[in-house]
């Protein structure tokens, strides 16, 4: 994690409600991690994204404990920009419900949003940082480009690779992952989170150029 924080400025207390609501309007960046809510999902593959957030919100010195838009919210601020980082729980497949709402109430363009989710079709591993495109048949991204009428947002994908054998695609993602595995995945989810820290701080195509390389 110190590599992480490093990319972080001076922790800035948090402020009261009222002194959020007031900051409101200075918002710049929506970061939104997928995944679904409840212990029975928190150590699957398909919870990479929530885990990201987790990583960006631990390096940022702030809590997501506020709920709005049917998603726990934090605000932090990320290479020197104010952000609200979010895990929607409106469940993975329906994530445009709340990330739509969010950006509509802080006004917030699509290409300020930086969605992190997990990849199948990406070997286990790797990341890709890109804008736009096709969603590959990923419903949370898909949701989340007709919730907001545009596919043109900035998504971070974190490799999981194809299930070993014939386990079903269904319980590769969804199962929990053993401790050996997580501790092998941990460092691709912090990877996901630099990776978001360097979209704003220096730019798509500079991350593109560093993050989409092997580690």
């Amino acid at each position: 994690m110190s590599r992480l924080a490093n990319l972080f400025g001076a922790f800035r207390k948090q402020k009261s409600a009222s002194q959020s609501d007031e900051l409101a309007s200075t918002i710049e960046w929506v970061v939104a991690g997928l995944g679904n809510p409840g212990g029975e999902y928190a150590r699957s593959r398909h919870n990479s994204g929530f885990m990201a957030i987790d990583c960006l919100a631990q390096s940022a010195q702030v809590e997501l404990q506020r709920r709005r838009f049917g998603g726990i919210t934090a605000q932090a601020t990320l290479a020197d920009r104010r952000a609200i980082l979010v895990r929607p729980e409106t469940f993975y497949n329906a994530s445009g419900d709340c990330v739509a709402a969010l950006l509509g109430y802080f006004k917030v363009p699509a290409d300020r949003l930086i969605v992190i989710h997990d990849e199948m079709d990406l070997e286990a591993g790797r990341l890709r940082v890109k804008r736009g495109g096709g969603d590959a048949g990923n419903r949370g991204v898909r949701s989340i480009a007709q919730s907001l009428g545009t596919p043109d947002f900035i998504r971070v994908r974190i490799g999981l690779g194809r299930p070993p054998g014939d386990e079903d695609p269904k319980d590769y993602l969804l199962k929990p992952m053993r401790t050996a595995e997580l501790e092998s995945h941990a460092p691709i989810v912090d990877r996901a989170a630099e990776a978001v820290v360097a979209i704003i701080e220096h730019g798509l195509e500079r991350a593109m150029n560093r993050y989409n390389q092997r580690a």
